[in-house]
């Protein structure tokens, strides 16, 4: 155990030597490449979106690609098509960007709702299904997404299905004023981000998603967890409540981050502080507009939190 741990704290030295004063958003990140689940990192232009995946995905000794989504983009361009061969007389299946080991998905919500939906199978089963035929993907498979919830002007929301599949939706958030003069010192010499080198190899990176699937869940987690789930389906002011899928992904998160916190049990304050970022995403509140559901979202998820007795 001792040993895993220091992989995981090598890796995140390794991520905040390039992301400076982000250690939360960072463990957040963290939670949902173990628990082999996918993030959507929402924020603001210029506060390290992007940054902070391309810190993760050079980290790791994986393929990697990165794909800036625009509205002429097409399913083809993310999953691949086939291409005749005049030679031999047949086609032949050209593999797209998806089969990647880390996929960064540079403002999603730029692209159209169609292409959007080329990335569900793929998130949720591991494989892509093109012309009739099942390709699968490559493991370990973690799709990194970014978007920018302030500005709406030719872009798309991702649908409610399409959120669904990411486990985490977090926010990177402006840095404090005494780290962002480290910050501007740090990129003097060009991208800090650009300099890193894997740290975590493929199979060390399955091992670690490994033990935190042998992390502990108590009966009374579960039943707290429940609790704060049927919560959100019978409140007055959301229209939607977090589904069966969504206390799976809670469930799994809170394995992963007490695997991270050096722990092979969850305890109730690793759920108070996954719920937000786990469920925010997932319930819809009545009367509210689209870009200011999340704020709401997490105000409710709070309140709920509060009213919600830890169960013994």
């Amino acid at each position: 155990m001792s040993e895993l741990h220091e992989l995981i704290a090598k890796l995140e030295r390794n991520i905040e030597s390039a992301i400076l004063g982000k250690t939360d958003p960072i463990r957040l990140s963290l939670v949902a490449l173990l628990a082999q689940g996918h993030l959507l990192v929402e924020d603001a232009p210029g506060v390290g979106k992007t940054s902070l995946a391309k810190a993760i995905a050079r980290s790791l000794s994986c393929e990697f690609k990165r794909l800036q989504f625009t509205p002429d983009m097409l399913p083809s361009d993310i999953l691949g098509s086939s291409v005749y061969l005049p030679n031999l007389g047949e086609f032949e299946f050209r593999q797209g960007p998806i089969f990647t080991n880390v996929l960064l998905a540079d403002e999603i919500n730029r692209t159209t709702p169609r292409t959007q939906s080329a990335l569900l199978e793929a998130m949720s089963e591991g494989q892509v299904s093109v012309e009739g035929k099942t390709h699968f993907l490559k493991q370990p498979f973690f799709v990194l997404a970014t978007q920018n919830p302030f500005e709406f002007e030719g872009t798309y929301p991702l649908p409610e299905n399409q959120l669904d599949r990411f486990m985490l939706c977090i926010e990177v958030g402006y840095p404090e004023r005494s780290v962002e003069k480290d910050v501007l010192i740090h990129h003097r010499d060009g991208q800090p981000v650009d300099k890193l080198q894997p740290v975590i190899s493929i199979d060390e990176l399955q091992t670690l998603q490994a033990a935190v699937r042998e992390v502990r869940v108590d009966d009374a987690i579960n039943e707290y967890m429940l609790d704060i789930v049927h919560a959100t389906r019978n409140h007055d002011e959301l229209e939607l409540g977090v589904s069966t899928r969504g206390a799976i992904t809670l469930y799994k998160a809170g394995q992963s981050l007490a695997f991270l916190e050096g722990r092979n049990f969850v305890t109730p304050d690793d759920i108070k502080r996954l719920v937000p970022p786990v469920l925010a995403h997932r319930i819809g509140i009545r009367g509210v507009l689209r870009e200011g559901q999340r704020e709401r979202a997490q105000q409710i998820l709070r309140q709920i939190l509060a009213k919600t007795p830890v169960r013994t």
